[in-house]
């Protein structure tokens, strides 16, 4: 039961194929509710944002919280976000999303403060707020879901780059994908190969009877389940993806000076891919010391962000001028300083 004076957030994730919702309360930032939906087949940012109003109206009533009490909302999107604009300048797997401004679509739904990031950037402020990299100042996070973006922490704030899209490594050229030059609304050659969409189109492709026992129709997941139990084919796609991952990471390493590396996203955390990377990675352990983990949140890293985000959002009373990392930064740094 709501006890007198309690206020909350509510943070947004919107997944290429799913979107999910938690609200929490501001005290401490304990999730109190959740809920999620399919976004399957809903391009349009106005149908999203209906689903997330419905979302968020289901949750209040869950956690019997009056609609007075929610102060502010942040959502991470999958693609290139201006977050000083509030705006989601394109996406890859929501079609149709270009220069969409929905930080005011937010705040014209609730009448509360809003905030926007890229998705797999609050994925990154949310392990450093409360996840494996808490207090590390130099990290990257990789968000293997359905396709695959980086989330970068630097100094112990987000790198987001002069137009927003540092991160992008989907598409990043490495030996084995395509060269040819992609736009922003679509995958790039190597989200194509290794994002999850990727790998099951990967699998179709290879597929025959003769060539495996498993079906045709497998997620990315389904796909590494079968490549532990022994299957060849899976197996070689695995492979494939944890040595097209490990160029990346490698890459990155190299341009950043960055040992830590957390793996993230639906795909991303399944323990077989992981493991396979860090074979790949230890050919290159001379050139420098990249430690691989699995992420500290697991499939909650974003959502956990846009918490953070909303938190901030709320706490600034609608202004963006520090960022939720920079606040975790000057919180650990007075902590470090006592």
């Amino acid at each position: 039961m709501l006890t007198s004076g309690n206020q909350y957030v509510l943070g947004i994730d919107i997944g290429g194929t799913n979107l999910r919702l938690a609200l929490a309360d501001m005290a401490g930032g304990a999730i109190v509710a959740k809920w999620s939906s399919s976004t399957a087949g809903s391009r349009d940012a106005n149908v999203i944002i209906d689903l997330i109003r419905s979302g968020a109206e289901e949750l209040l009533r869950q956690a019997d919280v009056p609609r007075s009490a929610l102060k502010a909302v942040a959502a991470g999107a999958p693609g290139v976000t201006n977050v000083e604009a509030g705006i989601v300048v394109a996406t890859s797997y929501l079609l149709g999303w270009r220069n969409v401004p929905l930080r005011d679509l937010l705040e014209a739904a609730f009448e509360v403060p809003a905030a926007v990031d890229n998705d797999v950037n609050l994925a990154a402020i949310g392990e450093y707020w409360a996840g494996a990299a808490k207090g590390v100042r130099d990290f990257v996070f990789l968000a293997v879901g359905t396709g695959i973006g980086a989330g970068i922490i630097l100094d112990g704030k987000p790198f987001r780059g002069m137009d927003w899209s540092a991160g992008e490594i989907g598409y990043m050229l490495v030996p084995g994908v395509s060269d040819g030059v992609a736009d922003t609304s679509t995958p790039g050659a190597l989200e194509e190969l290794i994002g999850g969409e990727g790998i099951r189109a990967e699998w179709r492709r290879r597929w025959s009877k003769g060539g495996t026992s498993l079906c045709k129709d497998l997620t990315a997941t389904e796909i590494f389940d079968g490549a532990v139990s022994g299957d060849a084919l899976a197996r070689s796609i695995l492979e494939q993806s944890a040595r097209l991952l490990a160029y990346a990471i490698y890459n990155i390493s190299l341009v950043l000076n960055c040992s830590l590396f957390l793996l993230g996203g639906g795909v991303g955390m399944h323990r077989a891919l992981g493991d396979a990377t860090r074979q790949e990675l230890e050919k290159w352990r001379r050139h420098g010391n990249m430690q691989l983990i699995h992420s500290g949140l697991g499939v909650d890293a974003q959502l956990i962000g846009a918490v953070r985000l909303a938190l901030d959002t709320a706490n600034d009373r609608g202004g963006i001028a520090e960022t939720a990392a920079s606040k975790v930064e000057r919180t650990f740094n007075a902590t470090r300083r006592k």
